[in-house]
């Protein structure tokens, strides 16, 4: 049994209540660990820490930041087998799919901290103008940190996601509060504490619990500056609600594929398999819907559903493709959307499997354009299909949907590419490729009810910043 504490001021802590949950593996129900639920009188004292740590923190010189960024990025190069292992146990995710995860996130550490290096102020001159500046004047442009940043990360990136947040803020000059996801608590932990082992005490705090229980306490807390999540939309659009302090949110998707009958047909199908059904759909940037010009729809189809079955499905540990849903929720809701489809017409490519909160993967040729699973973010390996009888039928559908994180396109013509891309409202639009979050050094963004705010390497840092001026009267 592995048991993660709550850290604070770099000490290691029980919940002041005695309180714990039982951390279970999503493949076999096994328990694989254990997660402290902190009391209010914890966060409170994390957030006093961070503020406490966060002038000698922002006053440390950039050469140490990033010596100590890069001993944190080897550390994770040399576990990444241990923590990979672990993060599969959690979340069921596919052995292989987790090594990659850390060793991204020990190179986007890494890339971080390079980045800060070459970053500068900026400086500006102003001579009189029309008698009102009677001297010149020179402007001197700093980037401060906000201060104290609540990073919020979610169960299915819980290394990356989580990375993602807690590297810009640090190299920025915050000092972090961290709260995981409770399914990938585990692993957050490990990360919590690798930061830990070289950062000075109180720099990063890590916190555990309910939502339910401290989730608004900690977003409306008086010591916090501003809050970095990656979760739900309802959650999200509750932290819009609630939130006195600036915010970066990544949400939900449903990322629609737009085939074009001036596509390559294999490599569309190729890529909307793995955009589909990779971790078994369980990514915002997932390929959720498809919709197919009908002169070619028939020879998709054939093709889509040759290549959804050279999916294996199975233990995760075996780097199968498809594995357990997270819990049972998520596959009952999963199903019931199915279901739905199935009722209003929708063709299953196959009989609809499950076990347990094992669902097979499932093509859907949906007829009726009411059904919920083409609008609705499935997070599972069910994919809809619908036909369309032009490009603007496609990206007026595209464009119904809540959701506006990223949209892919396929087609041969550039000029039909550039133009679906222009017209689709969404943050990020691929062209002849799945929808993908990166290369790390990309924007990030979605609008609508994916999101608020712009990450990536550079646009985190900045995001987690704000410009003071200091003016030289001359």
């Amino acid at each position: 049994m592995f048991n993660s504490k709550i850290i604070i001021g770099g000490d290691k802590f029980d919940s002041k209540d005695s309180k714990r949950v039982v951390i279970k593996s999503p493949t076999d129900g096994s328990e694989i660990g254990t997660t402290e639920l902190a009391t209010k009188e914890q966060v409170d004292e994390a957030f006093k820490s961070a503020k406490q740590a966060k002038d000698g923190w922002m006053n440390t010189p950039l050469y140490e930041k990033y010596q100590i960024f890069k001993k944190i990025s080897d550390e994770l190069n040399e576990r990444k087998q241990e923590i990979a292992k672990l993060i599969t146990e959690e979340i069921s995710k596919p052995l292989k799919d987790s090594i990659s995860e850390v060793e991204r996130s020990a190179d986007f550490i890494l890339s971080v901290a390079e980045l800060k290096r070459s970053q500068n102020g900026k400086s500006n001159s102003g001579d009189s103008m029309k008698g009102y500046l009677k001297n010149q004047k020179t402007s001197i442009v700093e980037m401060i940190p906000v201060g104290v940043v609540l990073c919020i990360s979610p169960f299915n990136y819980p290394i990356n996601l989580s990375v993602s947040k807690i590297a810009p803020a640090l190299i920025g000059g915050n000092t972090v509060v961290f709260k995981p996801s409770s399914q990938g608590s585990l692993s957050g932990y490990i990360l919590a504490e690798i930061f830990n082992k070289y950062l000075p005490s109180g720099v990063i705090n890590f916190i555990t619990g309910a939502g339910s229980e401290i989730g608004d306490y900690l977003i409306e807390h008086e010591d916090l500056d501003m809050i970095n999540f990656t979760g739900s939309t309802e959650v999200g659009q509750h932290i819009k609600k609630i939130s006195k302090v600036p915010y970066l949110l990544e949400l939900g998707g449903k990322d629609f594929a737009i085939v074009s009958n001036n596509a390559n047909i294999e490599k569309s199908v190729k890529q909307i398999v793995q955009g589909a059904f990779s971790y078994s759909g369980q990514r915002c940037t997932a390929v959720k819907s498809v919709l197919v010009i009908d002169s070619i729809y028939e020879e998709f189809m054939t093709m889509l559903k040759e290549e959804t079955m050279k999916l294996t499905v199975g233990n995760p540990i075996d780097n199968t493709n498809i594995s357990c849903l997270i819990n049972m929720k998520a596959a009952d809701f999963a199903e019931e959307l199915a279901n739905e489809a199935i009722a209003k017409g929708a063709k299953p490519s196959w009989e609809p499997k499950r076990e347990d909160n094992l669902v097979y993967p499932l093509i859907l040729e949906v007829s009726d354009i009411t059904t919920r699973i083409l609008f609705e973010e499935q997070f599972a390996p069910i994919l809809p299909v619908y036909k369309v009888s032009s490009i603007d039928e496609a990206i007026h559908l595209a464009n119904r949907s809540k959701y506006g994180l990223q949209a892919d396109v396929f087609t041969n013509d550039i000029n039909e590419a550039f133009n679906m891309a222009r017209k689709l409202e969404v943050g990020t639009v691929q062209i002849n490729g799945k929808s993908d979050r990166g290369p790390d050094n990309f924007p990030f963004l979605g609008i609508k009810a994916s999101g608020s705010g712009t990450q990536g390497i550079e646009e985190s840092i900045k995001a987690m910043q704000r410009e003071k001026v200091i003016v030289i009267n001359l």
